[in-house]
């Protein structure tokens, strides 16, 4: 892009931090401004007992490519890491069970597939799925009720659910299955038949004649350093990043342009992306996108608290399980949602310190509030109690770190698609704004890399738009960018 254009991204989490990353190959001057004293938002490395761990999310989907190609463009290519073990179980029916293979996101594509988590009767409510006449989808349905009515509420709530929940921290039937599970919505609505969907996907990933990728990659010392790897690197090229700074008003300034207040100072730029969450989004657009400000504000969060302990590994041996952790499903009536074995999942920190073992857990789920509102020796009580029930770990912890995400997690209910495409129409009507990160296409880290990049690719011909109007001014009688 030809001449000097200055663009402000508000928000240095991973989707802002991706952002400039963008634009810096398209435009000039980029700033970035951060509320908080750090970059990264959700990505937070920490450590405990002397080992590097991630106080956030700990790893990424690596079957898409964008976080992964970050990773590599930012210097981080030798840290790139697969987990040293996919073996997961679920905590249910009062014993560890192995996570069937056999699914799609907890659907299964045979009775058989689930033998061992389901009841008899669960079993047999599965395989009527194949006999029920064809259920309605629409634009759009609940994971859990759609699922229930072909298989059964047994497949949800021992399966389903514990899987949506590690990610998006919901309620499976509230949760939009065009959203959250895009594949398997398409693959149903061209099916009577859920389980012959299942089977149909499965079918096409094993026909891949290639080497199965790792579903997911982690990296050396945490994926909380991808982010300050980013950071680091546009700065490099050029980029100023603002930390503790936070933004209180964003206007338009003159005809084609934006004035950003960012703590005691005035920020003049062509363009802005809004890289924040739905709440601050819409406070920002307020003034000059009330409608886009308005569906921001619908958008509901979940909260959850990650427990990370660190033991001796003379402590654990003969009690902590082989494999990654394990999902606990809500129906069983415990608290914690879910516990990574960190040590065992990550070879990275049994290389630090041998000696130590480190085991994550997580609470809190969409609408739970009470367990939130108790304070980190309770938490790290109940995660302490939770893990004896589960696998008999009763020693004492050398450490333990408790971090809150309060409103960590947007929610994506039936209809969430049409909210999203809404909100971006009417910020389209203001060139040179753009919006990006987890409210929109998907809380997972690549997901949340590409809704930057597509906001930087939109800027991009927002400027060279107004490029163009401002070499040919006759044009602008008939509107664009400075109407």
């Amino acid at each position: 892009m030809s001449g000097y254009r200055h663009v402000v991204v508000i928000g240095a989490g991973i989707a802002g931090l991706a952002a400039a990353h963008r634009l810096l190959g398209q435009t000039t001057r980029v700033t970035v401004v951060e509320a908080d004293h750090r970059v990264g938002g959700k990505l937070l490395p920490g450590e405990i007992a002397g080992v590097r761990v991630d106080l956030g999310a700990e790893s990424m989907l690596a079957r898409r490519p964008e976080a992964v190609t970050l990773a590599r463009e930012t210097g981080l290519a030798d840290d790139l890491q697969p987990p040293a073990t996919a073996t997961a179980s679920l905590w249910t029916r009062g014993a560890l069970r192995p996570m069937p293979k056999g699914h799609v996101m907890g659907v299964p594509g045979t009775a058989a597939a689930v033998a061992g988590i389901l009841s008899q009767q669960g079993l047999a409510r599965v395989e009527r799925d194949a006999d029920l006449p064809p259920t309605e989808i629409g634009d759009d349905v609940a994971v859990g009720e759609y699922v229930a009515a072909r298989v059964g509420r047994e497949v949800v709530d021992r399966l389903v659910e514990p899987l949506l929940g590690g990610v998006y921290a919901g309620d499976a039937y509230r949760i939009s299955m065009r959203m959250a599970v895009p594949q398997l919505f398409e693959a149903a609505r061209a099916h009577t038949s859920l389980t012959e969907a299942v089977r149909e996907l499965q079918a096409k990933a094993s026909s891949t004649p290639t080497t199965p990728a790792p579903v997911f990659m982690g990296l050396r010392g945490g994926i909380g350093s991808l982010p300050l790897a980013v950071a680091e690197t546009i700065r490099a090229r050029g980029a100023e990043i603002l930390t503790g700074t936070p933004v209180t008003d964003l206007r338009r300034d003159g005809a084609r342009g934006w004035r950003v207040t960012a703590g005691d100072r005035a920020l003049h730029a062509d363009a802005v992306v809004l890289a924040t969450p739905a709440p601050a989004t819409a406070r920002l657009l307020a003034a000059e996108a009330p409608q886009a400000a308005a569906e921001l504000r619908a958008i509901e969060y979940a909260s959850m608290a990650l427990v990370t302990l660190a033991y001796r590994r003379s402590d654990t041996e003969a009690r902590l399980p082989q494999g990654s952790g394990f999902l606990v499903p809500p129906v069983d009536g415990h608290t914690i949602k879910a516990s990574t074995f960190a040590s065992n999942k990550w070879g990275w920190i049994a290389e630090e310190d041998p000696d130590v073992v480190v085991v994550r857990t997580s609470l809190g789920r969409y609408g739970e509030t009470e367990i939130l509102q108790r304070d980190d020796d309770d938490l790290v009580g109940i995660s302490r109690a939770d893990l004896r029930e589960a696998t008999g770990l009763d020693a004492t912890p050398l450490r333990t770190r408790v971090t809150r995400w309060d409103d960590g997690l947007p929610q994506y209910p039936v209809g969430h698609h049409a909210r999203v495409a809404r909100i971006r129409a009417h910020v389209a009507e203001l060139p040179g704004l753009a919006v990006c990160g987890a409210p929109y296409d998907g809380v997972g880290i690549p997901a949340c890399i590409a809704s930057a990049y597509a906001a930087a690719d939109q800027l991009h011909g927002d400027l060279t738009g107004v490029q163009q109007l401002t070499a040919h001014p006759v044009q602008s009688l008939h509107g664009g960018a400075g109407q």
